[in-house]
């Protein structure tokens, strides 16, 4: 596949509240059928960067007297936390979604729709997650400014990913 831009991916959050530790005890297989039958996504507009996300091993390590050498060892795993960046539009029902999600303690699921079908007959690659909206500060900015909120993400699945496919035709 080749690289492709950004423009045109899409954003949306589902209501319903998942459990990150059912998520997580699933084959890959059993998550992306979880996430692809939820039917409530709510889209995000004005969505202006979607941060990163996608998991990071810990280091942890050991230094044996004898041969002075750091060995390396991979931990646990951490997804990270996602900073979104949206133009702050109080009438936008998935911008209201996550604000209503930020003031719960539960994670709730998220799809990143990428525009990047490399031709008419192909599929756009998704990815789903779940997470915790940590937090939704609003950035005023200056004069020139458009407003913007900023919502961050505590991932606590992996990252799911359905690859841009061929669509099959009968």
């Amino acid at each position: 596949m080749a690289i492709h831009k950004n423009a045109g991916s899409k954003l949306f959050i589902s209501p319903t509240a998942v459990v990150p530790d059912t998520v997580n005890a699933m084959t890959d297989v059993a998550a992306l059928a979880f996430f692809e039958g939820i039917d409530d996504w709510v889209e995000v507009e004005e969505v202006e960067d979607f941060g990163e996300l996608g998991d990071t091993s810990e280091e942890i390590t050991f230094t044996a007297v004898g041969n002075r050498r750091v060995r390396k060892l991979k931990g646990p795993r951490n997804a990270g936390t996602q900073a979104i960046v949206v133009g702050r539009d109080p009438l936008d029902d998935g911008q209201e979604q996550f604000i209503a999600a930020e003031k719960t303690d539960f994670n709730y699921p998220i799809k990143i729709e990428l525009a990047d079908a490399r031709a008419p007959e192909f599929t756009d690659s998704v990815l789903y997650y779940a997470g915790l909206v940590m937090s939704q500060p609003v950035n005023l900015g200056n004069v020139s400014n458009v407003v913007r909120r900023t919502f961050n993400v505590g991932i606590n699945t992996g990252v799911y990913e359905v690859a841009s496919e061929q669509i099959v035709t009968p």
